[in-house]
């Protein structure tokens, strides 16, 4: 349970009630039978809500740990662009156009991580330009993105995109709109100190437009107002305990500050998040405490993410190898967050275990260089020694025989 992915696909399974669109939580739906999956995707299950999602983040694992993902694999995720550069969760055809009356919809999620992914393997500018174009086109006046152009901003959805912006090297804060910038619209998803759930944000205003919390969109939140994408190394480390704060200038630090505090109050009990589905019982959020940790860690609350990574370690390895690769990426991303070890994940290989759901990751070319080098070092300073050798025979032959010399008669 609890894979961060699209509204869309939850929606589609029927799970989904007023969860947020990139992160809410669910399974991956078992592969269709109408479906065939590309031999360079990620997972085995149906791609149709989460394919674009789930490369993106398995292609950002690898590259965040050193390795050098299959040209198969990122070509499979360049290939899935629309023409007017946005993304879809997946184009089962890709000679078909997008939009329209049975074509792929493109929408700001997919697009978001697609972007972060490729920015950070680099070579892809081209692509990275056009799907920002079609990012900034879709901005609503409010100065955030809804998860389809047009549709309402939303916490969630506004915090990728600042990632991709950011990851792109631009400044989300310079993008203002009619009415605001991204950061403006995070700062309006927040609840007050003094109301239920202070310091957390809204996935979106209800019905009667009252901000109610969501642990979901607070760890999304978090990340956006720091102005980062889903990379994060340890902040520098905090003296104090996180606390909601209503001092001074709503200033998006303190938005990514009070959403912090909500979120280490949330996991200092049990260690993790609950996910309350509608008729469901309570339980375990983890991909949600996932992506907790890696806030935590990146506002620079490292002692209050040690325990949901603890946690992590514990007993979310089952669900990764139940959830697929998306699953794995995210628990890859918090280890990297407080600095642990993905190779020792509470015994779980989680790089060894990513790599199997899809395919193996190339050989580093500076690691065959460096292999390359360093036997022509071994054979060069063989013949030096073979050189030095000859030299001082020679030089030992001179010497002998100058001295037989000086002893003849």
């Amino acid at each position: 349970m609890n894979v961060r992915r699209s509204a869309a696909a939850l929606a589609a399974i029927g799970v989904l009630a007023a969860a947020a669109p990139a992160t809410a939580a669910g399974t991956s739906p078992s592969a269709s039978p109408k479906v065939t999956v590309p031999s360079g995707l990620f997972g085995k299950s149906d791609p149709t809500y989460d394919g674009v999602w789930r490369q993106s983040l398995a292609l950002l694992a690898q590259h965040t740990l050193g390795l050098r993902p299959s040209t198969r694999a990122v070509d499979w995720l360049t290939g899935q662009q629309c023409a007017e550069g946005g993304f879809a969760p997946f184009r089962a055809d890709t000679a078909k156009p997008c939009g329209g009356r049975g074509g792929a919809q493109p929408d700001t999620n997919s697009t978001a991580a697609a972007v972060q992914a490729l920015g950070a393997l680099g070579g892809h500018d081209a692509g990275i330009h056009k799907a920002l174009v079609w990012l900034k086109d879709a901005q609503n006046e409010d100065g955030g993105w809804g998860y389809t152009p047009g549709s309402p901003s939303d916490t969630n959805s506004t915090s990728v995109v600042i990632g991709a912006l950011a990851v792109a090297g631009e400044d989300p804060g310079r993008l203002r709109a009619a009415k605001g910038t991204p950061y403006d619209l995070l700062g309006a998803q927040a609840l007050g100190c003094d109301e239920d759930g202070g310091g957390a944000l809204a996935y979106q205003p209800d019905k009667k437009g009252r901000l109610v919390a969501n642990a979901d969109a607070t760890a999304a939140a978090v990340l956006g107002a720091l102005g980062k994408g889903f990379v994060n190394e340890p902040g520098k480390a905090r003296a104090k305990a996180p606390a909601c704060s209503a001092a001074g200038k709503a200033t998006p630090a303190r938005v990514a500050d009070n959403a912090a505090a909500y979120l280490a109050h949330a996991v200092a009990g049990s260690g993790h998040l609950k996910s309350a589905l509608p008729g469901a019982e309570d339980q375990p959020d983890y991909g949600n405490t996932a992506d907790t940790v890696v806030a935590l860690a990146a506002d620079g609350w490292n002692a209050q993410a040690k325990k949901p990574y603890a946690w992590l370690e514990k007993n979310a390895a089952g669900w990764a190898g139940q959830s697929g690769p998306a699953a794995y990426a995210q628990l890859i991303l918090a280890a990297h967050a407080v600095g642990a070890d993905p190779r020792d994940f509470g015994g779980t290989d989680l790089v060894r275990s990513l790599a199997a759901t899809g395919p193996a990751p190339e050989p580093a070319a500076h690691k065959q260089k460096s292999a390359e080098r360093a036997e022509d070092d071994s054979h060069t300073g063989v013949w030096w020694i073979v050189g030095v050798g000859l030299v001082a025979g020679i030089g030992i032959g001179f010497l002998l025989s100058g001295r037989r010399k000086k002893q003849q008669p």
